[in-house]
């Protein structure tokens, strides 16, 4: 079950992580895509085990490919636009309720 796009009233710009190359890190062409973003700071725990604080969290669709270390653009077009690293992408799927896929941003 998708969640549906009247709980996704934001958009960001994806350019999904890739891997490193001889100049650093390497990302994929932006997609834009529907979100909910809510700027909150936690505490989380990387794929490598530092704690880190994150500044936003983004709520979007099952079938966006976003890794750790993806760039995401958040709140573009308004005064609070600004880009962000991925820390976590934790998929959320659970039988009869709409999964989504929540990313832990620098």
């Amino acid at each position: 079950m998708r969640i549906p796009l009247l709980l996704l009233p934001h958009t960001v710009t994806v350019q999904p992580y890739e891997g490193t190359g001889a100049y650093g890190d390497r990302h994929g062409p932006a997609v834009t895509v529907r979100a909910q973003v809510e700027d909150s700071r936690r505490l989380v725990r990387s794929p490598a085990g530092e704690e880190l604080v994150s500044a936003a969290i983004v709520r979007t669709r099952l079938d966006v490919h976003a890794p750790p270390g993806s760039q995401l653009t958040v709140w573009p077009g308004t005064a609070h636009e600004r880009m962000a690293r991925v820390i976590t992408a934790d998929r959320f799927e659970h039988p009869g309720t709409p999964g989504h896929l929540e990313l832990a941003l620098t």
